[in-house]
């Protein structure tokens, strides 16, 4: 086990706990699904009605992180939720903002209070389970045999957004059939094995990416190369509600600009010498030589050309900053 701190280390407190009274109880449970919310109290409710109708022999608990201690919405609608709720759940405050802090928040809390947990799963405020979601991935974790399992993000666009968004690579599941994978890359619908992040240590996500984003790509890099495995369950996806101004072609051109970027931060990382930083700049050089050409494919494939330059912003991210543009340029936009 690598660095675990002291709840007095981490920042964030208690709004609600039906596990306070009950350590009995706290004994039995597997699953802890961890649910990070900021400024939208009207989608979190749906997701937890979503967590409530979950049908799984699985004894779990929900642990929910505010993450915008300022008006506190999202943790109030939280606890009035499981004061009347069949399921048990935990509401913190996790003080310090970005997503990454209120991961870590969360994964810690569920560590420190469940002695006999198995999983950590993710599911985010702007998301909802299909009702063998929990069953399905915990499933797929003891079939496969493997210490995380993702699964697909399907959107679902709000107001006349064109449904051939869904065709655009940033709305594609990263893998398309169930089994073991290389590595996995979103914690928007995830299941990771508690004794992975004991094993990692606190912070599980480095707190640099919480405004960049990537922190959980970050993170199975890093998982991966200590050995652990990977597999995709391919039926059990949640549905994620994507606001219209994501279908913009600023914003979707911004977010593959973003991706390239976070790519070639992530491998930089994890670069041994002058030889592999060699080898990224060679690889990001190559991909914006054959950028045009993956777009234009792409192009000819889905008919739409926004979603065609996808390929080629992602080499252009990859470039800018390979040469040192600032981070702070790729800045995600905050969630509302």
């Amino acid at each position: 086990m690598r660095n675990q701190p002291s709840p007095g280390d981490v920042e964030l407190h208690y709004v609600f706990d039906t596990e306070s009274q009950n350590e009995t109880m706290a004994q039995n449970v597997e699953v802890a699904v961890t649910l990070p919310t900021f400024r939208r109290p009207e989608h979190l409710l749906k997701t937890l009605k979503s967590i409530e109708n979950q049908v799984t022999t699985r004894n779990f608990v929900c642990v929910v992180m505010e993450n915008d201690p300022e008006t506190g919405n999202g943790a109030k609608v939280a606890a009035d939720f499981f004061k009347q709720s069949k399921i048990r759940g935990i509401v913190i405050n996790a003080n310090r903002r970005g997503n990454c802090s209120a991961y870590n928040a969360g994964w810690f809390t569920a560590l420190e209070k469940f002695n006999n947990l198995r999983w950590i799963m993710v599911i985010d405020d702007d998301e909802v389970a299909e009702p063998q979601w929990i069953e399905k991935m915990t499933r797929a974790a003891e079939t496969l045999g493997v210490d995380m399992v993702g699964g697909p993000q399907h959107p679902l666009f709000e107001g006349q957004a064109d449904p051939k968004w869904s065709k655009h690579p940033v709305f594609q599941p990263a893998h398309q059939t169930s089994g073991k994978v290389p590595i996995i890359y979103s914690t928007g619908n995830v299941l990771i094995s508690a004794e992975v992040l004991r094993y990692m240590g606190y912070p599980y996500l480095e707190e640099k990416f919480n405004f960049l984003g990537g922190g959980d790509s970050d993170f199975y890099a890093r998982c991966k190369r200590e050995g652990y495995t990977f597999g995709w369950e391919n039926d059990a996806p949640v549905i994620e509600t994507i606001p219209e101004r994501r279908t913009e072609m600023s914003w979707l051109n911004a977010r593959g600009l973003r991706n390239g970027a976070i790519s070639t931060l992530i491998e930089k990382r994890a670069a041994n010498g002058l030889a592999d930083k060699f080898k990224i700049i060679i690889k990001s050089l190559g991909l914006l030589i054959a950028s045009p050409f993956r777009s234009f494919a792409l192009f000819v494939k889905t008919g739409s050309p926004i979603i065609g330059i996808y390929h080629m912003n992602v080499a252009v991210g990859r470039l800018l900053m390979e040469f040192g543009f600032a981070n702070e340029q790729y800045r995600e936009p905050e969630k509302n």
